[in-house]
């Protein structure tokens, strides 16, 4: 298996786990520093709000890899292969719009955040980085949605059974 499927197969895992455990550990020091020496940092906070917002955006991404968003499915049970993929594929490209158009949106506040050079308060550091979620959470989904419309396509074609999905984490 090559470094690009590996990449491709498990990136928003290793990403959500990455951002989990981040969030984890700096609100534990925080309460604990909070409790213990009725002191807390502002910079606490900041990684915790900012990781959460990270973890949402790639979650979603991860989402779409795998059919998981909350969708009212009861129809795709009755339904033959052929329509589902239709179905499913017609999902896939309202989501890409919506989608595509959140992206463009997304990066005017980035901009205007690299215009003026704004920083966070407690850490110092530029807003962008921050900022970058957003946008970078739509394009994963992006890339999500057009890899799932290629493997529908090929459903469609070949007549196997729809990817209804996996789960994220056994």
């Amino acid at each position: 298996m090559t470094l690009l499927r590996k990449i491709d197969q498990n990136a928003e895992r290793w990403l959500l786990l990455t951002f989990y455990v981040m969030l984890v550990i700096t609100m534990a020091v925080e309460v604990l520093r909070r409790e213990i020496f009725a002191y807390s940092s502002i910079w606490g906070e900041e990684i915790v709000r900012y990781a959460f917002i990270y973890l949402a955006w790639i979650g979603a991404a991860a989402a779409v890899k795998e059919r998981a968003h909350i969708r009212i499915d009861v129809i795709m049970h009755y339904l033959p292969p052929r329509p589902k993929a239709l179905l499913y594929m017609f999902g896939d490209v309202v989501m890409m719009v919506v989608a595509v158009i959140a992206l463009y949106w997304s990066y005017e506040a980035v901009h205007v955040s690299w215009k003026f050079g704004s920083v966070t308060d407690g850490l110092r550091v530029s807003k962008v980085w921050f900022l970058m979620a957003v946008p970078t959470g739509f394009a994963l989904m992006i890339w999500r949605l057009l890899q799932s419309m290629r493997r529908d396509f090929t459903t469609l074609r070949t007549g196997k059974p729809v990817y209804e999905g996996d789960t994220l984490f056994d």
